[in-house]
């Protein structure tokens, strides 16, 4: 217990520490969060112009759309902003810069993953939180589960990033690959669910967990029910042993 309340110490330390460093800069942070918030409303400016023209797209709405881009933003802006090293995992590793960190005191991933924040994180964010308050798919009483819904969906992310980011061990200079599978994640995370359907429907929940990602969260605030939401609280648990 003892050394799980310094871990969080730890990590919370140099959360503020890269929030300080990155707050040291205001205006190209400003910038920075400005332009991800605008790229993220372009993006969903898409969306909107087709959904106006195809009112359900196999089930899905509008506002269905707008509650996976917030869901899969905020989670997103979440992980690159307290664990943004995760992006920069396979360069440590190729250059030996992790070597640097065994000799701290604490958990070597936690420093790797906590040494770094993306300031357009914030923008993520922002973005995301304005999608999931104007969808008006989530009511006051079902905040927890949204709570719940975006820490599990964060937790993907990171596994996932460590998973592909750790290939370097084994497979040398991984970083354009890695950075591949990791945009790919976004991608198909940012679809709607019946798009897709087969094996590529099966990869999207094991190979490439697009669908732990958006699709599960959303069908648990939609319809909230206790074996989705016991999946959604394995797969949390699952992922959260990879990051660990």
């Amino acid at each position: 217990h003892v050394t799980g309340s310094n871990s969080l110490a730890f990590a919370r330390a140099l959360v503020a520490t890269n929030l300080k460093a990155t707050l040291a800069l205001r205006g190209a942070f400003v910038l920075q969060v400005a332009f991800m918030t605008l790229n993220n409303v372009t993006f969903f400016v898409f969306w909107w112009v087709l959904m106006r023209r195809v009112t359900s797209l196999r089930g899905w709405q509008l506002a269905d759309v707008q509650l996976l881009f917030g869901l899969v933003a905020v989670s997103f802006g979440l992980t690159v902003t307290v664990a943004g090293g995760v992006r920069h995992l396979g360069r440590l590793i190729e250059d030996g810069d992790l070597d640097t960190l065994l000799t701290q005191p604490r958990s070597v991933l936690a420093h790797a993953l906590g040494i770094r924040s993306q300031p357009s994180g914030v923008g993520d964010l922002i973005s995301g939180l304005l999608f999931i308050a104007t969808s008006r798919e989530v009511a006051w009483h079902t905040v927890p589960l949204l709570l719940v819904a975006l820490l599990a969906s964060a937790v993907v992310f990171v596994a996932c990033g460590i998973a592909f980011f750790s290939l370097a061990f084994w497979l040398g200079n991984v970083e354009t690959m890695a950075r591949q599978l990791w945009e790919l994640l976004i991608t198909f995370s940012l679809y709607p669910e019946p798009l897709f359907g087969g094996v590529l429907r099966l990869a999207l929940f094991t190979v490439l967990p697009a669908g732990f990602v958006g699709y599960l969260p959303v069908r648990v605030l939609h319809a909230p029910s206790v074996p989705l939401v016991c999946l959604l609280a394995v797969n949390h648990e699952n992922e959260a042993k990879v990051a660990g």
